[in-house]
């Protein structure tokens, strides 16, 4: 028998261009390869789709055009993407050949004249069929497990955390196999359907996925004694088989996503083509014509030359540039620019998204353990890389002068030169005697006038005809002249080095 596996096609607004692109394409060629059954094992529309919106006009003109050829079984994917009673209008819009909507566990044969029969109709309905109740004519035995509510089945069994779900779906699963191991002795192809996750799959980005609270278990899903076992909801494409002296080969297979919807996906996509008889099972992924998503990914800013090369060996494809850079470093890179070079190169769309580091100013290593306001400098200078004789040179001014004194010298052309003795007597210095302030007490320095810090001293500001009385001491003696001695002097505290310079 062959038969036609589709999973996750996410029909929604967002990736309708994509999904309906590849799945158009996926029926046409299984049209062409003549197959006898249709399986969508999950996820058929994504993000609570309204019904009346293009996305279910168009996956519904698919379903139709497939069972034109074929019977069409859809399962129950998760209830995020698609809420219970969503798929229940599908089984309306069968055309020669029926829809069946499994949102129950439960198997359901095929007959020989293409009609669905569920193991939960009938006058017994159960879960699963008896030798007695499964339908004589019947040409294909499908067992149906779609996505369960964890929450819901762990409230049910009383355990105290999600690691027994798999332990109940386990001894579900195994309560198939007789009636499959029934079915093989009648020449009758099982097939296993599900939406969920197996222990230790990996997921279309490449990341194993190892848990105690995932689905299934390879084991698990080979007990069920099915010929295949075809899965939804991971969306990388992989294949798992049993070989069974005198029983045949078993086979686990997710085909993967119908294309390719997120930035990262490994590997191609596409749709499984199965053959299966009541002993074997092989599958085949047939490519669809999914887009291309290229991520390139930066630590400063973007290489140009590094992106066009990426992006000229894949042309077509929707490329997405991450970067991070420094905050004081974010006006360097141009996106407008950067986004039409990429274009350029060939990329059929871009999306670049920039990581802004803010940048922390961090003190000096090593600063606070110097005992001189000059080894601070000269600590920070080694630290920052910079020059320490100008700035040690010029830090006197700073500890005997106030701003506006320095700042009248330097706009009256004044270089700015540390006092001597000459000027103002015996010059304050920063190295031979430190002197250690604490708030309650005032240092003195011989010959330097200090005035306690609430008193306003009346300084006269210092003009041309001031500087000239103080260099010429022939003027009068009336004069008004304000020496460095007769300004204010101040507390000397330790001063942090990026206010002062």
């Amino acid at each position: 028998m062959k038969i036609a596996q589709f999973s996750d096609l996410h029909y929604c607004p967002e990736h309708l261009d994509e999904v309906d692109r590849c799945f158009s394409a996926a029926v046409e060629a299984a049209i062409e390869e003549d197959v006898e059954v249709a399986v969508i094992s999950g996820d058929s529309t994504d993000h609570r789709v309204d019904l009346h919106s293009l996305s279910v006009q168009k996956l519904s003109e698919r379903i139709h055009t497939l069972s034109n050829h074929c019977p069409v079984l859809m399962l129950q994917g998760t209830f995020f993407h698609e809420p219970l009673g969503t798929l229940e209008v599908f089984q309306y819009v069968g055309g020669k050949y029926p829809v069946f909507v499994a949102t129950d566990i439960q198997q359901v044969a095929l007959t020989e004249d293409n009609a669905w029969v569920s193991s939960l109709s009938g006058e017994t309905p159960h879960f699963v069929f008896t030798e007695e109740t499964l339908p004589k004519n019947t040409k294909a035995l499908f067992s149906c497990l779609p996505t369960v509510n964890k929450a819901e089945m762990v409230s049910a069994i009383a355990a105290d955390d999600h690691a027994a779900l798999g332990d109940v779906l386990a001894e579900l699963l195994s309560a198939f196999a007789p009636i499959n191991t029934v079915a093989r002795e009648k020449h009758i192809p099982t097939i296993g359907v599900s939406h969920g996750t197996v222990h230790g799959c990996l997921t279309e980005h490449g990341v194993p996925m190892i848990g105690f609270d995932h689905e299934f278990t390879t084991g698990s899903l080979f007990a069920s004694k099915v010929q295949a076992y075809m899965l939804g909801h991971i969306h990388k494409h992989q294949v798992w088989e049993n070989a069974l002296p005198q029983y045949g080969t078993q086979r686990i297979a997710y085909p993967g996503s119908i294309g390719r919807l997120h930035f990262g996906e490994e590997g191609d996509k596409g749709w499984l083509f199965w053959e299966i008889d009541y002993r074997n099972a092989a599958c085949m992924l047939m490519p669809t014509p999914a887009k291309q998503l290229l991520h390139i990914d930066f630590e400063a800013a973007p290489d140009v030359a590094e992106i066009q090369k990426v992006v000229g060996e894949n042309p077509g494809a929707f490329v997405r540039i991450r970067y991070n850079i420094p905050e004081d470093q974010r006006h360097t890179v141009d996106r407008e620019s950067l986004q039409k070079i990429v274009e350029q190169a060939g990329a059929k769309s871009v999306k670049i998204e920039g990581r802004i580091i803010p940048v922390v100013r961090v003190r000096a290593q090593g600063i606070s353990q110097s005992k001189t306001l000059e080894e601070k400098l000269r600590k920070w200078c080694e630290n920052t890389h910079c020059e320490a004789a100008p700035l040690v040179g010029r830090l006197p001014l700073l500890v005997n002068d106030d701003a506006e004194t320095i700042a009248s010298d330097l706009m009256h052309g004044k270089p700015p030169v540390p006092p001597t003795s000459a000027d103002n007597g015996p010059a304050v210095s920063v190295t031979d005697n430190p002197v250690s302030v604490t708030p309650d007490v005032m240092p003195v320095t011989p010959g330097v006038t200090h005035v306690t810090p609430d008193v306003t001293p009346d300084v006269t500001p210092v003009t041309p005809d001031v500087m000239d009385a103080v260099t010429h001491p022939d003027k009068p003696a009336d004069h008004p002249v304000a020496t460095r001695n007769a300004k204010k002097q101040t507390p000397q505290q330790e001063v942090d080095l990026l206010d002062l310079f």
